[in-house]
């Protein structure tokens, strides 16, 4: 009898985590995310993981026209944290986006494969807690300037601002504010030089 209920306790917290984890596989959700994609103009490529069907609905999660999002994108801002995505804006295949409190990425900004963009970090300062358990403390809103590239596998912590037009190299970890119109690369990052804009003409 007792092996009964421990076994009908673990298919219930199964159950549980399937329908946290996987609970945007369902058609009818798959659909939902879509159409929510559909009013603002934006397009993901599935899988698009995360939070973002609840944050649609929250009013938490913005993304603007022409943006596109590639296979294995994360979005995720907890109880209260806001994500917002302007126009025109490629996110490439598993792309994290997590949010404490805000995390805004500019228009037309370009961020490659395997980028993590936070405004968090997640606690490991209790002694007797499982790290786990520590839940996450915010480090400052992350603010992406419009025309940013972010390089592949590229990190951007928390109460970061990286200026319009600027290029964070590859693999590179940015751990404070970076101008406008520079290329940046690093752990931490820093700058390398400005760029020379062609001539507009």
């Amino acid at each position: 009898m007792e092996e009964t209920k421990l076994t009908a306790e673990l298919a219930r917290l199964w159950a549980v985590k399937w329908r946290w984890y996987e609970r945007d596989s369902l058609p009818w959700r798959r659909f939902l995310i879509h159409r929510e994609m559909a009013k603002r103009g934006a397009f993901a490529r599935w899988p698009l993981q995360g939070e973002p069907l609840e944050m649609f609905r929250q009013g938490r999660l913005e993304v603007g026209e022409g943006t596109l999002f590639e296979p294995g994108v994360w979005l995720t801002a907890g109880d209260a944290g806001r994500i917002t995505i302007g126009n025109g804006v490629f996110l490439n295949q598993v792309v994290m986006v997590a949010a404490v409190e805000s995390v805004t990425i500019g228009d037309h900004c370009m961020v490659a494969n395997g980028c993590v963009i936070t405004d968090g970090d997640h606690r490991f300062d209790h002694p007797t807690t499982p790290i786990t358990h520590q839940g996450f403390r915010h480090k400052g809103a992350t603010v992406i300037g419009e025309n940013v590239w972010l390089g592949a596998n590229s990190v951007v912590t928390g109460g970061v601002t990286i200026g319009a037009r600027s290029v964070i190299g590859a693999g590179s970890v940015v751990t404070s504010d970076i101008p406008a119109g520079v290329i940046a690369a690093g752990a931490p990052a820093r700058v390398l030089r400005e760029i020379q804009f062609a001539s507009a003409n």
